[in-house]
């Protein structure tokens, strides 16, 4: 039986199952807008690189990605600084916590991978000196890959991260002192924080992501954003380091590059297949969608299509 005809059936059968379990965990507390949150959201939205989607619940509300642009904003400095993004960056898992400063002491200012915060700063800091004007250019590249007009910030989230975001100012701060930061921190964690309150739905968070999934991804403009290797690079990174200090067990579990982020939602992909963008504001311990997590892990299983 070809798998791909059958997407719907099984996401139908995976969502309605999982709706029906308890729903532990809790939405993002620390964060005072993402804690209004209604907590029984979930959406999920497969697309593939033929232009086939596939859906269920919620795929079409709007929520704020979080910690999933730190891939767009890697993205976009790879592509305008190639590989001299890795001197300032590392690429090794953490263990840690994505806020550690502990670590940041040991390896002296240098982040171990450019999806935990520190090491998303420090990107958000090569945008910022190399974009003539910085938020409105790198969201005009989101637009791009995603091909969608519609996409934005949230000022209220944004507000809201930085009015509770004290450890991300000492973690910026920190970075600075070790010569690490080219720009002013506060003009760099506005940056982040922007960054960090972009809104999509599943749909469009899956489709933005298509161009790491497909090799003959072009924009609108019949540009292509990263060679093939590049988009290797970013894949193997999200691979190892997407899910924080969880992200063996997600590679054990679910067996795709993805990202999380703590509005609740999960990129993963397939390369040469799909992209898959699941939302469920309740996080686990480990700061990762307790119901995309499970769903994710049972489709990979259900459709036999990790990527080992």
């Amino acid at each position: 039986m070809d798998k791909a005809t059958n997407y719907q059936e099984i996401i139908d059968e995976i969502f309605s199952s999982i709706k029906a379990e308890e729903n532990n965990g809790q939405v993002a507390q620390y964060i005072p807008e993402l804690a209004k949150i209604d907590p029984n959201k979930f959406g999920i939205y497969l697309q593939t690189i033929n232009n086939e989607g596939f859906s269920a619940g919620d795929w079409n509300a709007k929520f704020s990605i979080q910690s999933i642009s730190k891939v767009l904003g890697l993205s976009l400095a790879y592509k305008i600084l190639g590989d001299k993004i890795w001197e300032r960056v590392g690429v090794e898992p953490t263990g840690n916590p994505f806020n550690s400063l502990i670590q940041l002491e040991t390896d002296q200012g240098i982040p171990r991978n450019p999806l935990i915060n520190g090491g998303a700063m420090v990107i958000c800091d090569m945008l910022f000196s190399h974009l003539n004007n910085p938020l409105p250019d790198f969201l005009d590249f989101v637009k791009q890959i995603g091909k969608n007009d519609k996409i934005n910030y949230s000022e209220a989230i944004a507000k809201s991260e930085k009015s509770v975001g004290y450890r991300n100012i000492a973690l910026c701060n920190f970075i600075k002192s070790f010569g690490n930061l080219e720009n002013n921190p506060e003009e760099v964690l506005n940056f982040y924080f922007n960054m960090c309150s972009l809104e999509m739905t599943c749909q469009e968070l899956a489709q933005t992501f298509l161009f790491l999934a497909d090799d003959n991804f072009r924009t609108n403009e019949d540009k292509r954003i990263l060679s093939m290797s590049q988009a290797k690079r970013i894949n193997a990174i999200m691979q190892t380091c997407g899910f924080y200090d969880e992200s063996g067990e997600f590679s054990f579990k679910v067996g795709l590059p993805g990202k999380s982020g703590v509005g609740g939602g999960i990129l993963a992909l397939h390369p040469d297949k799909y992209c898959i963008a699941v939302w469920s504001p309740k996080l686990n311990q480990k700061g990762n969608s307790y119901r995309g997590m499970k769903f994710l892990e049972r489709f990979t299983t259900k459709t036999e299509s990790s990527i080992f």
